[in-house]
This record gives structure tokens, C-alpha cells and sequence, in this order.
């Protein structure tokens, strides 16, 4: 079982899951938790090989899927006793939070996807074909560095490319030859599939102006799925519940009562 920590505030209040991305953990989401506690039951979880899953047995696995990650995070949830939650994750978390959608789209009541990625530009493919190269000789944070620098480049973006390597420190180079692994494997060929298929949930893609590298193709694709609808955060970057935080947590809180069962519609 993965390391996850719940906050309980009553069974009259629905569950929030939070998904971080690859080098990351759950205290990716310590400015929403001040926010989302106070009106909802929230599950932080530490995807396998990262924060406090590093022990779990599961890492043992040569190899992981999409559809293990998925698996992981679905078996916390019935850990937990929780059938049916709103998802917000941040990058790779999207991916996760997409293929959940895939295999148990009952389990889903909402999705905010944030700094998203749904198609890989030029310069994300090459990015990635980059470090596929050179990770085998190439120190892991060195790789790590690079792409926090290219995804997150401006002064503003400090704080957030900061957490990054910070956390990212906290992982082996074993579990990221694995993601890395998932990412060249999986990930390509199922956002071409995400691109062609609409889950019909409600879903808030909730994006950085700043964004270069995927902020242009979450636009292209919520023109043509009508269950999505796009929020793009001025100053913000690609992990923009950090970079502005308080605009972030404003605009998911919003998004999420009006797709909640107890809460009143809002006008």
C-alpha cells in the first residue's frame, strides 16, 4: 500500500485526491490544504517511488505501467472507504488522474487538471527523447535540473523549480530510470488516445500563462471536448498551485462545489 494521509472532517463532506507529479510528493499540495480542509475531506497520496512510498513492496517491480500507477491510487481509495472523489492533480498527476477515468470512471466525480499535459509539442519530445538518451550515463538530478529549467524558466517560477529539485533528491536513480521508463513506454501513445476520446466528466484545466511547453495544446483540446472547460492563471507557470496558490485554490474550490452534491448551486 502506498504512504497516503487522510484529513476526515465528516461523512457529510466530499473527498478531494490529490495526485502530484513525477519528482515529486504530496507536500507538493501544502498551500491547498489549509483551503481544501476546511470544506471538504481531502486524501494526500505519495505515488509509488516517491515521498514515503519509496519502501512500499510494489517498488520492487522492474517496470511500472500507467495502469499500476492507477491501480495504486485506486486501492488507497478503497483502503480509505472512498467510492467516488474529485480528482485535482499537477502535471504527470493529470496523466494518472486520466487513466483512472479510463479503467473506474465511476470512481470520479470531478477532475481539475493542473499544469496538464495532454500532447507532447516539439519541444517536449525532444526533451524527452533527450534525457531517454543520456539518463544511463548522465547523473539523474543533473537530468532533473535541466528539465526543471526548461519547463520552468522565469524568476517567477523560483519557488516552484525550487520544490522540484528539492524533492526530487528525496528519489533514487533506480525509480527514475523506472518512471522514465513509463514515461517513453506509456505516456505518448496514451495521450494521443485521451486526445481522441471525451470521458464526459467535468473536468478544469487549470493552466499558467506561462506555460510554454503545454499550455497550447490543453487549449486545442478543450475546443473540442465540451465536459472540459479551460482557467489560465496570469504570472503562473507550470506548477501553478505554487506559483499562485491562492488564485489556484480559488478557482478549484469554485469548480468543485459546482459539480458537488452538497453543496448549493452556486449563481
Amino acid at each position: 500500500m502506498l504512504y497516503s494521509k487522510a484529513f476526515f472532517k465528516s461523512d457529510d463532506h466530499e473527498w478531494v485526491v490529490f495526485l502530484h507529479g513525477v519528482g515529486g510528493s504530496s507536500s507538493i499540495w501544502f498551500k491547498q490544504l489549509r483551503d481544501f480542509r476546511q470544506k471538504f475531506n481531502v486524501l494526500l497520496i505519495d505515488l509509488r517511488g516517491h515521498g514515503k512510498s519509496q519502501d512500499s513492496p510494489k517498488m520492487l517491480k522492474k517496470y511500472y505501467t500507467l495502469h499500476d500507477v492507477s491501480e495504486d491510487v485506486i486501492q488507497v481509495m478503497d483502503e480509505q472507504n472512498i467510492e467516488k472523489a474529485h480528482f485535482v492533480g499537477i502535471s504527470i498527476g493529470t496523466v494518472v488522474i486520466r487513466t483512472i477515468a479510463d479503467m473506474e470512471p465511476e470512481r470520479i466525480q470531478s477532475m481539475i487538471m493542473g499544469g496538464a499535459i495532454t500532447k507532447l509539442n516539439t519541444k517536449s519530445k525532444f526533451l524527452f527523447n533527450f534525457g531517454n538518451v543520456v539518463r544511463h550515463f548522465m547523473p539523474y538530478m543533473w537530468l532533473y535540473k535541466l528539465f526543471a529549467y526548461i519547463v520552468m524558466p522565469m524568476k517567477a517560477h523560483a519557488e516552484s523549480r525550487s520544490i522540484f529539485i528539492k524533492e526530487a533528491q528525496k528519489a533514487c536513480h533506480e525509480e527514475f530510470v523506472k518512471w522514465y521508463r513509463l514515461i517513453a513506454r506509456d505516456m505518448q501513445p496514451f495521450l494521443l488516445k485521451w486526445a481522441k476520446k471525451e470521458t464526459g466528466l467535468p473536468t478544469l484545466y487549470i493552466m499558467g500563462e506561462q506555460d510554454h511547453m503545454f499550455l497550447p495544446q490543453v487549449r486545442q483540446l478543450v475546443q473540442k471536448h465540451t465536459s472540459s472547460i479551460l482557467q489560465v492563471i496570469t504570472g503562473s507557470g507550470h506548477v501553478c498551485n505554487v506559483d499562485k496558490a491562492d488564485t489556484f485554490n480559488a478557482k478549484c474550490i469554485e469548480f468543485i462545489k459546482r459539480h458537488s452534491l452538497t453543496f448549493a448551486p452556486v449563481q
